[in-house]
């Protein structure tokens, strides 16, 4: 996932992001504990797209506080 198209997510938006990817990250980890994963560079995709939302997320919320004083 690209981080412009992150940016142009609302808040909202992003934090039903981060659930939908901590649910594939769980199922990613289920996948290669089991032998069925067949890429498990994936796994660690997943985790950085996970960082990279709650990254622009903070970012998000401190604009909003900003604004806000």
């Amino acid at each position: 996932m690209e981080v412009k198209e992150l940016q142009q997510l609302g808040a909202d938006e992003l934090v039903d992001k981060e659930k939908q990817l901590v649910q594939e990250l769980f199922n990613l980890r289920f996948q290669f504990g089991s032998g069925r994963l067949e890429n498990p560079m994936q796994i660690r995709k997943t985790k950085r797209d996970i960082a990279r939302v709650k990254t622009i997320l903070q970012q998000v919320k401190a604009r909003a506080e900003g604004s806000k004083k």
